[in-house]
């Protein structure tokens, strides 16, 4: 069995706590019966939109993606027909890391 957090309880703290007011925005991702590491980044995105530029720069070093979230990745810009640039901006990646990404997985 694989220890990993609950990211709908974690996240259902945050908004009770912290973010009544986006409850409603959220509820769609929390409803899902598992979470993806994209429904996790775009809930991240929906709370802490308006964080820190250095906040979103500490944070974006200590992420990492496994084999499956970068199949992902990458089927999200074939379906959406972006250049390495415009998927390195919207998921906050270098385009060395997506580059690299399309040569070790070919989609």
């Amino acid at each position: 069995m694989k220890n990993t957090p609950d990211y709908k309880k974690f996240f259902n703290d945050i908004i009770n706590i912290k973010f009544p007011e986006k409850k409603e925005i959220c509820s769609h991702l929390l409803a899902k019966s598992n979470l993806t590491v994209l429904d996790i980044i775009d809930l991240n995105e929906l709370l802490f939109r308006n964080s820190s530029k250095e906040n979103s720069v500490f944070n974006q070093k200590h992420r990492s993606y496994n084999e499956s979230v970068i199949y992902q990745i990458l089927e999200y810009q074939k379906k959406n027909r972006l250049n390495n640039s415009q998927l390195a901006g919207h998921f906050k990646l270098s385009r060395n890391t997506v580059t690299k990404w399309k040569n070790l997985f070919p989609v």
